[in-house]
């Protein structure tokens, strides 16, 4: 098996983003409470996942979450294709986050990854 990624990416709309720079905790978006985890993707799943369940959106934000800062309250498991997705169950606190910007993207259509710094 593969190494697992260091970095996950959560999409956050503007509201959202303003409550984990607020409150320095994110108890996730109405589908992670719904679900009971805060959904994550990889670099590798962000552009698929913003067009699947982002389409038409504006004003989203990109977080890169540094997934070493978690124990067993985060999981790989088997979401969209077979692929495995990193899922958080726990608030998504401030501290664990390396990165985040609006949502841009490339000239060929992929998402942009946020740069620390």
């Amino acid at each position: 098996m593969s190494e697992r990624p260091t970095t996950a990416y959560k999409v956050l709309t503007a509201e959202q983003m303003a409550v984990l720079e607020r409150d320095r905790q994110f108890a996730g978006a109405p589908v992670d409470l719904s679900d009971g985890y805060i959904h994550m993707s990889t670099a590798a799943q962000l552009t698929e996942t913003v067009d699947k369940h982002f389409a038409g959106q504006s004003d989203l934000h990109v977080v890169a979450i540094d997934l070493g800062s978690f124990g067993d309250t985060l999981k790989w498991e088997e979401s969209r294709g077979g692929q495995l997705f990193p899922h958080l169950y726990e608030p998504l606190l401030l501290e664990t986050v390396i990165a985040y910007g609006p949502l841009e993207r490339a000239a060929d259509g992929t998402v942009r990854l946020p740069i620390a710094g």
